[in-house]
């Protein structure tokens, strides 16, 4: 087997690489800040999560965990690193906005970091599955002094709860000086005191500097409209902490002579919500060939790149992109040649990164070193069509609804579409806690897909020296997401170590065929392969064996029900508890208590359903009819949960629309003294796929509370 180059864990809660082999470079961007979680951190608030469930908190947060701060109530780091900045991604309820109080080793800075809900919840109607998302938003603060490694920086809610998740610790280098005859924007009236508008300024700066440097001194810019006819000139600033534009479209033009370099300043929008049709983005259309971007801050617009026209060779490398609505970058058909490396991308509302070959294909185009978290729609990277396209030694985590962590795929969404052609290279990527539940599917997409959507998959897919961490659901997804059966060919997966995924190694659901080399496996939720083509007759998927492959030889044997992380094969097994890892849903729930939380297998979180509306009812999915006669009812086994009684009854359905009673209503009481927990038992008899708890009271609290719900097939 070909050795692994890099391996990623959450030591307290930082993400740390660690050295790589000699086989090839380590996954990710070589960034200037280290990351903390705030789940990792000292806090006199309420940790939140692990939670995978669509449209939650914690579900968007990275590590899918987070610290949720009532006012008055703090987080406090251990600076990792000597810094005198930081950027926090945090998330205030919707229609809220408020500041955080910052400490530095107990002393209150007279700093404060102002915190706003108005680039968040973002909704997308349109998008078939999407619910609102978008949750967090990300906010940076210079110090104004410096911290050394081991220093205590908190942050405590002032006027508004704040749910706080990461936190970026950085050492920001003083301002750049002006270059050596450069054309300075104040020099043609700009304001940097961000009152005035700074537009035309920007424009004389770029007519005059041709050939040379347009200089953005320190300070904050407003422009009120794009620039266009931006070619053959070097657009500078004093370094993304600044120099500040703010604008939500910097650049519009279809075309460009090219030889433009943007480099070394901060673009900040206001998009609060996502238009297609409105070109809010940093740049727009076309910056011409051999040009670049580089050292940008890019924040709260639609997309930081929309790239379509001749932008070949362009390079784009080191830029922050932050809470984009839509895209981080799209390279939107015509690319050739063009690299997008070491670059950080955070909450993203679509794909982070993405070719779509539209019109023509792109072409010898490359993501290569990467660092992308919390795409909160859709995939971390994607490539739709184009011919000899690289995605190498990225780190992607944290992918949510729609996406997996990398997706090849033949998806066209309009045509002149150009499908994947020759050899499409995946090589040395880093996937954590990638891949998510799609609604519209009702299962989920792997860490890593191939989906022949549109076309069957005609070009040679090389995946090469991948390591797949903590995927909720599978590893790898060979799929034909359109429904129409089309083939997935030519694929060949050589060198992956794959760890503790949710459900399967591997996810076979279209025709076609992969050769799997030296792919180990441990820590398999459930089977080693589920190889169930859609729709079904439609061929039949084959996994050709290469030789050093281990830990996922067996097969999912139900092909009528998708398996669930924690469920196992379906065997019938009376001790199983049926419910464990099912779909839930409900009537209403309250905040983070979702659903889901009363079949994780934890009694310490749990469902709780809206308030002062009963009746409320919690559904689960057991994924097919079962002889159930037994359900174990749980609250949290804390003290703190005072004795109280539900009334409820059970409900059946073998197809989700018809339910019958299953045991009439009555009241059961639930006692920390005996363990918080009743049981209820089923008459013999009695199959089926949906069960049903219908409450309608509790003596403790104005809605219904469940921490677990466990079925088994034996009556005690």
């Amino acid at each position: 087997m070909s050795a692994i180059g890099v391996a990623v864990a959450l030591a307290a809660g930082m993400l740390v690489t660690l050295t790589p082999t000699a086989a090839h470079a380590a996954a990710g961007a070589s960034l200037p800040f280290t990351s903390v979680e705030a789940e990792s951190a000292t806090t006199t608030g309420t940790k939140i999560g692990p939670d995978f469930t669509q449209g939650t908190l914690a579900s968007e947060a990275s590590g899918r965990q987070a610290v949720r701060l009532a006012s008055g109530q703090r987080v406090e780091f251990t600076a990792p690193r000597a810094a005198n900045a930081v950027n926090v991604a945090y998330s205030v309820p919707d229609g809220q906005s408020g500041t955080l109080n910052v400490y530095v080793n107990g002393t209150k800075l007279a700093k404060t970091l102002a915190v706003t809900s108005k680039y968040s919840y973002v909704d997308t109607g349109w998008i078939m599955g999407s619910k609102t998302h978008h949750l967090y938003d990300n906010a940076r603060l210079l110090l104004g002094q410096n911290v050394q490694a081991g220093d205590k920086i908190a942050f405590e809610a002032a006027n508004t709860q704040v749910t706080v998740d990461v936190a970026d610790f950085e050492q920001v280098a003083a301002a750049a000086t002006q270059p050596s005859g450069s054309v300075s924007v104040t020099s043609k009236g700009a304001d940097p005191s961000g009152q005035g508008d700074s537009t035309q300024a920007f424009r004389d700066a770029i007519s005059a500097a041709q050939g040379g440097v347009v200089w953005i001194p320190p300070g904050d810019y407003k422009l009120t409209s794009s620039l266009s006819g931006v070619q053959n000139v070097t657009l500078q600033g004093a370094g993304g902490w600044h120099s500040v534009v703010h604008t939500s479209r910097f650049i519009d033009q279809t075309g460009s002579s090219g030889n433009v370099h943007i480099k070394d300043f901060a673009v900040i929008g206001e998009v609060t919500e996502r238009v297609d049709s409105n070109p809010d983005n940093f740049v727009n259309g076309s910056l011409g060939p051999g040009s670049s971007v580089s050292g940008m801050w890019i924040q709260h617009l639609k997309v930081g790149l929309w790239l379509t026209g001749n932008n070949d060779n362009l390079v784009i490398e080191n830029n922050r992109i932050l809470d984009t609505t839509a895209d981080g970058l799209n390279l939107n058909g015509s690319a050739k040649g063009v690299r997008v490396r070491e670059n950080f991308l955070r909450n993203q509302g679509d794909d982070s990164l993405a070719m779509w070959s539209l019109n023509s294909p792109d072409t010898n185009s490359s993501f290569e070193n990467n660092t992308i978290s919390q795409p909160n729609l859709a995939n971390g990277i994607a490539i739709y069509g184009g011919t000899d396209i690289t995605v190498k030694n990225n780190l992607i985590s944290d992918t949510n609804a729609l996406g997996s962590g990398i997706a090849i795929s033949n998806q066209k969404f309009l045509d002149p579409f150009h499908p994947l052609a020759g050899t499409i290279t995946v090589d040395g990527n880093t996937l954590v806690r990638a891949g998510a539940m799609n609604p519209n599917w009702s299962h989920p997409m792997g860490a890593l897909r191939v989906d022949s959507y549109d076309s069957a998959i005609e070009a040679t897919v090389n995946i090469t020296n991948t390591t797949i961490t903590d995927s909720p659901y599978s590893a790898f997804e060979f799929v034909s997401g359109g429904g129409r059966g089309y083939a997935v060919k030519n694929v060949n997966v050589t060198g992956a170590t794959v760890t503790n995924p949710g459900t399967v190694v591997v996810q076979a659901e279209a025709q076609g065929a992969a050769k799997f080399s030296n792919v180990t496996a441990s820590s398999v939720g459930v089977a080693g392969i589920y190889n169930c083509p859609f729709p079904a007759g439609s061929g039949t998927f084959s996994l050709s064996e290469g030789g050093g492959n281990s830990g996922w030889s067996s097969t999912w044997s139900d092909c009528s029900a998708w398996p669930q992380p924690g469920q196992g094969n379906p065997e019938p097994d009376p001790g199983r508890n049926l419910a464990k890892g099912r779909p839930a849903t409900a009537t209403g729930s309250q905040d983070v208590y979702t659903p889901g939380k009363a079949v994780d297998g934890d009694a310490n979180t749990y469902w709780e359903s809206a308030n002062n509306a009963f009746p409320q009812a919690l559904t689960v999915d057991l994924g097919s009819s079962q002889a159930v006669r037994r359900l174990v009812l749980k609250l949290p086994p804390s003290a703190a949960w005072g004795a109280r009684t539900q009334t409820l009854s059970v409900l059946g359905s073998t197809d989700g629309s018809s339910y019958s009673t299953v045991v009439g209503s009555q009241g059961y009481r639930f006692d920390p003294a005996s363990g918080n927990k009743v049981t209820v038992t089923l008459p013999g008899g009695t199959n089926v796929r949906y069960l049903r708890l219908n409450v309608t009271g509790n003596t403790g609290w104005p809605a219904a509370q469940v921490s677990e719900v466990e079925g088994y097939l034996t009556s005690s």
